[in-house]
């Protein structure tokens, strides 16, 4: 049995973030009315807007992740408070407790099985679908059919005005026959791989019959690169044989020296070479200084005969004295230089005749002195190298060998006819799964679909539908009135109603009858539109019944005050301040 117990909700739609909770763990039939104290209330027939939908939205979202009508997840959460949205349904499936706690902001998705939380993996929290699909598998029912058996809307699309393949889709997990379709599924998944099986072992087999023939190519190009082999081991011998020659004749000593002269060499050079470019440089120094002396000469003996070195024009005594004291600095200044560079000459050439000749450089064998150090170490790995390259055997003597042993190898067709004969046997189950003439599916619907028929006429005369309604074999609907075929359309919106309730009640049975009982069941303001006082009298009557005799748990969301008298039970959903709120007797944890 699938038995909904409790339900409760926090900042969900109208409901703000004083958790209200709902008890369905009830046998009657309980009347959902509202009172919208925004707009007046009781006194002034203010019912719309209050949050009674919004109890079986939250049902679908706790259950399925959405809601009921055609509203975004997002917008479920209470525009007000716009976070810490949080649904948590609690019921029963053949006797074990489950327990489901969804929201958003943050997002949270908490299975619980005899109060124990299940574990998921990082990738599986929050909206997770595997988590649905593991829901989904218990539940038994799919969203769609959630809405025919268990809360019945205005907003649901009804069953007869949906396309034929949709109603298919409907009649045939109602009937048993979608299985049918899940094992065909699984067929054809099986079907592809023996196909694909089949094409390997033709890809196989040409693969087979492409190598004999290249097989004796293949021979012959690994002979050219057993050759190409031989040779190359033998000029990598040669080759270490006279490097160890080369190092055998080193007089490693000697070589270690010449590493030190040549050192040495390198500095004395350097030595030398910066001498010489310090001593240009301090030469160049001379020949500005003689220069600028040269030119301060000439510039005093003009200033000496009263005349200005620039211009020519007569100097003043005064200042004539003061420019020629100037320059006489300058030129002493220059002066004092040349001496100083002459000094510097001098220690350079001393710094030249201490270094003296030195020669030529030596002789290395080796680059670098560490290299040198390592010469017994090379002298060795060079006589490995050698005896390794000498020990080496031709790696395409073997496949050479095995090419040759092998020949040309056996092609057998024995495989592809038994995966072919196994293809065959499973497109005729596929067949007997899917073919509308098939006697399996013919034997279910036939089985099924006599119950269904038998359970809608009860239901139809028990709401006082004149209307014949019957699922042919083909799971289309025939409607008919006195021999006249019609279609859902041309039914008034009562007659429409009356045979959208006894449909879902008739769904419900044949459900009830293949898998489980439901203990819930919500008629949401169906009974309001376009049914007369008759029709409103004979859905009560048959809700009342239903709950007394089947222990049902059954809620009439209604406008009409006037049925509150006729019920067991009132749920009274207020809103008020733009919260909502529910008149009930559950203890909120």
């Amino acid at each position: 049995m699938f038995k909904i117990n409790t339900l409760t909700v926090k900042n969900f739609m109208s409901v703000g973030n004083q958790t209200q909770a709902v008890d369905f763990d009830r046998k009657d039939l309980t009347l959902v009315l509202g009172a919208n104290l925004d707009q007046g209330g009781d006194d002034s027939g203010a019912r719309n807007g209050t949050g009674k939908t919004t109890i079986i939205n939250a049902l679908s979202y706790a259950l399925y992740g959405q809601a009921l009508t055609k509203i975004r997840v997002d917008n479920l959460i209470n525009k007000t408070n716009a976070k810490a949205m949080l649904v948590t349904i609690d019921f029963e499936v053949h006797g074990i407790s489950y327990r489901l706690e969804r929201g958003r902001k943050p997002n949270v998705l908490k299975y619980f099985v005899a109060n124990q939380e299940q574990e998921h993996s990082e990738e599986q929290q929050g909206d997770s679908r595997e988590t649905q699909k593991e829901i989904d598998k218990l539940l038994g029912m799919s969203h769609e059919m959630f809405k025919h058996l268990v809360a019945l809307n205005t907003y649901t699309q009804p069953f007869l005005s949906l396309g034929d393949k949709d109603q298919r889709a409907i009649i045939e997990q109602l009937l048993g026959i979608t299985l049918l379709s899940e094992k065909s599924e699984s067929l054809k998944d099986m079907i592809r791989q023996t196909r694909e099986l089949i094409k390997e072992e033709e890809f196989r087999i040409k693969a087979v019959e492409d190598a004999n023939k290249r097989i004796l190519d293949q021979i012959e190009s690994t002979k050219k690169r057993q050759r190409l082999w031989q040779a190359k081991r033998k000029e990598d011998v040669t080759k270490f044989k006279q490097g160890i020659d080369d190092l055998s004749h080193v007089d490693i000593d000697q070589e270690i020296k010449n590493h030190s002269l040549l050192e040495q060499y390198y500095k004395k050079q350097k030595t030398i070479q910066d001498t010489e470019r310090w001593t240009q440089e301090l030469d160049k120094d001379n020949t500005k200084q003689e220069k600028s002396i040269t030119r301060l000469d000439q510039e005093i003996k003009l200033l000496n005969e009263h005349k200005c070195y620039a211009c020519g024009q007569d100097v003043h005594n005064d200042k004539q004295a003061i420019i020629v004291q100037n320059k006489t600095e300058q030129r002493d200044e220059a002066l004092n230089i040349m001496v100083a560079n002459g000094e510097q000459l001098n220690a350079y050439n001393l710094i030249i005749e201490e270094v003296g000749e030195i020669g030529s450089a030596p002789r290395v064998f080796y680059d670098t002195l560490d290299r040198a150090y390592n010469h017994r170490q090379s002298l060795d790995a060079l006589v490995k190298e050698l005896e390794q390259r000498t020990d080496s055997i031709n790696p395409y003597d073997e496949q050479i060998e095995d090419m040759t042993n092998t020949g040309v190898e056996d092609v057998s067709w024995n495989n592809i006819n038994d995966l072919t004969n196994m293809q065959d046997h499973q497109e005729f189950l596929l067949k007997l799964l899917t073919n509308k003439d098939s006697f399996i599916r013919k034997r279910i619907i036939d089985q099924n679909l006599t119950f269904l028929n038998t359970r809608l006429t009860y239901y139809l005369a028990c709401m006082g539908l004149p209307h014949s309604v019957k699922f042919m074999n083909d799971l289309s609907v025939e409607i008919q009135e006195l021999g006249r075929n019609l279609d859902f359309d041309n039914l008034s919106r009562g007659e429409r109603n009356r045979l959208i309730l006894s449909l879902s009640w008739a769904f419900r049975d044949v459900w009830e009858s293949l898998y489980h009982p439901i203990n819930l069941l919500f008629i949401d303001e169906v009974v309001d539109s376009g049914m007369d006082s008759s029709g409103v009298e004979s859905a009560l009557a048959v809700l009342k019944k239903m709950s007394r005799e089947r222990n049902k748990s059954i809620w009439l969301v209604s406008h009409k005050d006037e049925l509150a008298g006729r019920v067991n039970n009132l749920l009274k959903v207020v809103k008020e301040n733009g919260y909502t709120s529910y008149d009930t007797d559950v203890e909120i944890v």
